[in-house]
């Protein structure tokens, strides 16, 4: 390796914790959910352990180890010492969308969870191959996108499920959180250096970890410990259970059971209409990423990328997990991080020893996930200055009008958990009275509609808003066509609700029985229209065709206008 481009710098400390966090937190989730909702605890725990975590740590690892060396080759060809390696780990959305509504359903209809585990396998399969097909021809979707769209879609993810969501964790537990939040906005945005030249995040970490443990010892000291103190307690009796589950666990290779599976192809068909959106989502959402790092000032080329995402998931099915692995969003914050290539590599390594010796829970019951969140945050709120700062300084509210779709999705996700929570009056219940049913003022269908598919609606909403600020009308019009096609065909809006249960409702799908269908045939119209109006504008446009963008010489966004370009006016 050049000696200008090191395996590990200081600052990959910062980094590792930072992407250790993300990665522990999914790891957490299956632990729980997965034990909660597809009987995957007691006696059947062994399929986590034996089975998902090992496979899990094959594709973390391949991956990360993978955008390391890409990262490295880079760095190679041209000649620099601060290339930042992608991101990568678990993908979140997936693992939520598999466990309840491939795993848990299995598990519910059938009572056993082989059954459960064998279908995630072939989501999770499913997922990979579309994702390395989409590796073909994601870098052609990538020239013909304004940047705006690509990064506002992730800055509305940022603000809701980065950002918002761990800031609610850091407000939870304010003693364990605050300081640490404190040492990271000082280490990050005053750029303070700590004694001894410490990283700021193993700091916060540290600093959080011993304020948690130290309330921990004070509060059974206390008569009747207050409120906000009993908060911000850890559990000493978690530590000395997780030691039950230490142990060996290689990964198995799994092969025997996909293809005992695949061959019953009337058992998993049903399933195609959750495996096909959720990998068309992870190939546009990692095509976002990489133009984010690009926007950072870090070129990778998105065909070996992408084809990574799919092969880490491809893996990760081969040998016993149900989840797929995507590249990261926040490419820019771990630059800003200072970190390099070892970040990747450390947490690949140390998230394999996790995973192959049952150290999750001890992991976990030890640092208490609040004492890193900060860094994550600091992820998120540097996602979403990018989305302004690396696009054109007049694409701004097309990044404005892309955020909404995202920040419904959070909204919605947010109102759903609430309902499961109160186990009541449901969604299903209030929309059947009245379609036009609120919360808070805010109508309950609409934000169901807008987060189905949310992650192409912000993109389309985006670039046809860039393109009409550019005076590309018939650019304009193709994004709306695609939109209206998207919605047909059912990856956006639509959608059939069972209970608290949101689901697809794919073209040609049959919507399960009692569910209320809520078909987006009038949004579909309402992009048709949308189309109509900009290739009629054509014709009584007053401006130049193109207008060119304004911005500073430190954005690099770049805004199609070659003349070959199909989103080009003629």
């Amino acid at each position: 390796m050049s000696q200008s481009y090191p395996l590990f710098v200081k600052r990959d400390i910062d980094g590792f914790f930072g992407l250790f966090i993300d990665n522990l937190v999914q790891l957490l989730l299956i632990l729980g959910i997965c034990g909660g909702l597809c009987g995957m605890s007691g006696d059947n725990a062994f399929y986590l352990y034996r089975y998902i975590f090992p496979g899990a740590a094959v594709s973390i690892l391949v991956g990360n180890l993978f955008f390391a060396w890409q990262a490295h080759r880079l760095a190679a060809k041209e000649g620099r010492s601060d290339v930042t390696a992608l991101p990568y780990g678990i993908n979140t959305p997936s693992l939520l969308v598999y466990v309840f509504f491939v795993l848990a359903p299995v598990y519910n209809q059938t009572g056993s969870v082989e059954a459960a585990w064998k279908m995630g396998l072939i989501a999770c399969l499913g997922s990979g191959v579309i994702e390395l097909l989409g590796s073909l021809f994601a870098e052609r979707i990538r020239k013909y996108t304004p940047r705006a769209a690509l990064l506002s879609t992730l800055a509305g993810i940022a603000i809701g499920f980065i950002a918002m969501s761990f800031t609610l964790q850091i407000f939870h537990r304010p003693l364990i959180a605050m300081v640490p939040l404190g040492l990271i906005l000082l280490a990050l945005f005053s750029h303070t250096r700590f004694p001894l030249g410490m990283p700021g995040g193993m700091v916060a970490v540290a600093c959080g970890t011993i304020v948690a443990w130290i309330l921990t010892a004070i509060a059974p000291n206390l008569s009747s410990p207050p409120a906000w103190l009993a908060t911000n307690t850890l559990d000493p009796s978690a530590v000395s259970a997780s030691f039950g589950t230490l142990g060996l666990y290689l990964p198995q290779f799994v092969g025997a059971e996909i293809w005992g599976l695949l061959s019953d192809v009337d058992a998993w068909l049903g399933y195609v209409s959750v495996i096909v959106p959720m990998g068309l989502f992870n190939i546009v959402g990692s095509l976002q990423n990489v133009e984010s790092a690009e926007a950072g000032g870090d070129s990778f080329a998105t065909a070996p990328s992408l084809a990574m995402n799919g092969i880490g998931t491809i893996c990760a099915a081969l040998f016993g997990s149900c989840f797929p692995t995507t590249i990261y969003i926040g490419h820019p914050g771990w630059k800003a991080l200072g970190s390099r290539a070892g970040y990747s590599t450390l947490n690949g390594i140390v998230v394999t020893v996790l995973c192959c010796s049952g150290l999750i829970g001890l992991a976990s019951s030890i640092i208490p996930m609040e004492a890193g969140v900060a860094i994550v945050l600091w992820i998120g709120i540097i996602i979403i200055a990018q989305a302004f700062q690396a696009t054109p300084d007049n694409h701004a509210p097309a990044v404005a009008i892309g955020l909404f779709p995202a920040i419904a999705a959070w909204g919605a996700t947010v109102m759903a958990g609430a309902f499961f929570s109160a186990n009541g009056t449901t969604m299903q219940d209030l929309l059947t009275a009245n379609a036009s049913a609120e919360v808070n003022g805010f109508l309950i269908e609409g934000l169901i509609s807008m987060e189905r598919g949310y992650i192409f609606t912000c993109m389309i909403l985006a670039a046809l808003s860039a393109c009409l600020i550019d005076r590309k009308f018939y650019a304009a019009s193709v994004w709306a066509f695609i939109a209206a096609f998207g919605t047909f065909t059912g990856l956006m809006h639509s959608f059939q609700l069972q209970g608290n249960t949101i689901d697809y409702l794919l073209l040609f799908s049959e919507p399960a029985e009692g569910a209320l269908v809520f078909s987006a045939t009038g949004i579909g119209i309402g992009y048709l229209g949308i189309a109509v109006v900009c290739i009629i504008a054509r014709s009584f446009r007053s401006g130049p065709d193109h207008v060119a963008p304004a911005h500073d010489s430190a954005s690099s966004a770049e805004v199609s206008t070659d003349d070959e370009s199909v989103f080009n006016d003629a």
